[in-house]
């Protein structure tokens, strides 16, 4: 037997205009019913409302008030044929002819018919709890009596003159009448219903069209394919991707970019009136010729950017710019030095303490007990061993004390002393050690270069490191001088801290950040520097510009939010 072919699936366009269609009915129904209930619950409101006026216009009656007395004051209740013919049964019946009123009924003080439209009920208990009308209060109810559903009120019956309760008027309006009422009122609503629809349906037909046509006729599946592909491209890399249309639109910004620049997604605005660094858009410019890679500092990083033209069969596309980060390549060359300088030192170190330990086993060996003694309560008081830094115990922090230790191990194998000033006190643990590093490593390395290229004789390098508690996070403040000929004559400080900035070539030592620049060929160390101090909320600045011949420049960091903050105890002693 021959199995006829699966049929195809409905385009995308068609089950969005079904889907559209079915939206669209299922509102109109759910307004039309909404609608009809509050119409429904409005008109049994009116109900209530005529219905308490009635009850209150019967129950202020004098000649209601009167008759309901006399019976109340009676032992037991009249008889039903007596009830039937006396003036409240008049009084109730004429009342609901004159309105229209599903029922009229007059009780006593317990709560007995002495008024009903059903003679056979007279001097029965109503079927409705009227506990809250005989406390004297007046009350609207909905609910279904020996009559039926109603809308109604319930009002107390007041002896003449007094205020004793000494019965209830209970007034009811059918709701089968509240349901004629809507349903005259729902023929507009079905008018309106059925015009909204049509409007709606003719509406999805025409965005049905245009959904074609923007789509070019492409399935959800082949945008979904497009799409993926677009995201595994862009996003998928680490490098950050910015792409510049013909008309100078943003149209790509991806997420490394944003990264990188620290900024958000871009895409959509002008190219010209981006937050990015000036050197990036120069390199767009309608007269930019495709370049080599440049560096710049941006967000806190050294960036590698570069960029090309985009063609399509020879039509302007526009530009394609590519970010690379070497931050952490600098950081991570950065500690893997001073990881190596620590581990020469403690080479070196060991080295000493095995001849510290030959030389006590050799007193020991030849019965010089007293001369070992003196000479382990020498090394109990200076340290068996010491980097060549002094005082650094003033850094309590440990990963600061070897941080500074290695660098005085650096400075000291090209002859330069790295010494502590008498101002650092450092008893707060550093949180943030990569921000430190970067920063505090720049100004030593910077400094010791421009110690050995100074022409004074002496050549040191003075640290002094402060923090500052604070409950949010300490400060740590870095002053860092040197011995070298200082920033050179007609240069001014704001200048070091440019990128690029260089004196290589100039023929004149400088101190700081001209030896840096000469050295790393790039000038983006104290660059970078300050851009990490700031983001922080603090800064790197020259406090002294320095002098031919020595001393050097002198140069202060301070790095808010870089230490745990805790503050002295009481009565600790603050002096450093």
């Amino acid at each position: 037997m021959q199995r006829s072919a699966p049929r195809p699936p409905l385009r995308f366009s068609t089950q969005t205009l079904l889907l559209q269609l079915g939206v669209v009915l299922l509102v109109v129904l759910l307004s039309a019913a909404v609608h009809s209930w509050l119409t429904y619950d409005r008109v049994g409101a009116e109900a209530e409302n005529q219905a308490l006026t009635l009850a209150r216009t019967v129950a202020s009656d004098p000649s209601v008030r009167a008759d309901v007395l006399a019976i109340s004051e009676q032992a037991g209740t009249p008889p039903a044929s007596e009830l039937s013919a006396g003036p409240l049964m008049a009084a109730a019946e004429a009342a609901r002819a004159r309105t229209g009123a599903l029922f009229v009924v007059i009780t006593d003080e317990t709560g007995l018919r002495l008024a009903h439209p059903d003679p056979a009920r007279l001097g029965e208990k109503v079927s409705t709890d009227p506990t809250e009308a005989l406390a004297g209060q007046e009350v609207t109810t909905r609910n279904t009596g020996t009559l039926g559903p109603s809308a109604g009120a319930k009002v107390p019956v007041y002896a003449p003159g007094t205020e004793t309760v000494v019965g209830e008027v209970s007034v009811g309006y059918s709701m089968e009448t509240v349901g004629q009422s809507v349903q005259r009122d729902i023929g507009p609503v079905a008018l309106t219903a059925a015009g909204a629809l049509l409007a709606g349906g003719l509406a999805s037909f025409l965005l049905r069209r245009r959904l074609q046509r923007l789509t070019l006729g492409l399935e959800p599946e082949e945008i979904s394919t497009l799409v993926h592909d677009q995201v595994a491209v862009l996003q998928g890399v680490d490098d950050g991707v910015i792409g510049v249309s013909a008309d100078g639109r943003i149209s790509v910004f991806n997420a490394a970019a944003q990264r990188l620049l620290g900024q958000r997604d871009l895409a959509g605005g002008l190219w010209a009136d981006a937050p990015v660094p000036g050197q990036l858009k120069s390199l767009t410019l309608p007269d930019a010729e495709e370049a080599d890679a440049i560096e710049l500092v941006a967000g806190g990083r050294v960036l590698v950017a570069s960029a090309r033209k985009a063609l399509h069969r020879r039509e302007d596309l526009g530009w394609v710019v590519m970010l690379r980060d070497r931050t952490e390549l600098q950081q991570l060359t950065r500690q893997l030095d001073a990881v190596g300088t620590m581990s020469t030192a403690l080479r070196a170190q060991r080295h000493e303490f095995a001849n510290q330990l030959h030389t006590i086993a050799g007193f020991m060996s030849i019965g010089q007990h007293h001369q070992a003694r003196e000479y382990l309560a020498r090394l109990a008081a200076t340290g068996p061993l010491k980097f060549p830094v002094d005082q650094a115990e003033l850094l309590q922090d440990p990963y600061l004390q070897a941080f500074v230790g290695a660098k005085g191990v650096e400075a000291d194998e090209r002859g330069v002393t790295l010494r502590i000033g008498p101002e650092t006190l450092v008893r707060s643990q550093v949180t943030e050690p990569q921000d430190v590093t970067t920063v505090l490593g720049n100004l030593i390395d910077n400094a010791v270069n421009a110690a050995v290229a100074g022409t004074s004789p002496d050549r040191w390098v003075e640290l002094e490191v402060l923090d500052e508690p604070d409950d949010a996070g300490g400060t740590l403040h870095i002053v860092v001088a040197d011995s070298g000929d200082g920033l050179g004559a007609g240069t001014e400080p704001e200048a070091v801290f440019a990128e690029g900035f260089t004196t290589a070539g100039s023929g004149t030592p400088a101190s700081g950040p001209a030896v840096s620049a000469r050295a790393g060929g790039q000038g983006l160390g104290l660059a970078l520097a300050r851009q990490l101090a700031r983001r922080r909320g603090g800064d790197v600045k020259v406090l002294e510009p320095g002098s031919e011949g020595g001393p050097g420049a002198v140069f202060m960091a301070s790095l808010p939010h870089t230490t745990a903050g805790i503050k002295p105890s009481a009565g600790e002693d603050n002096d450093a």
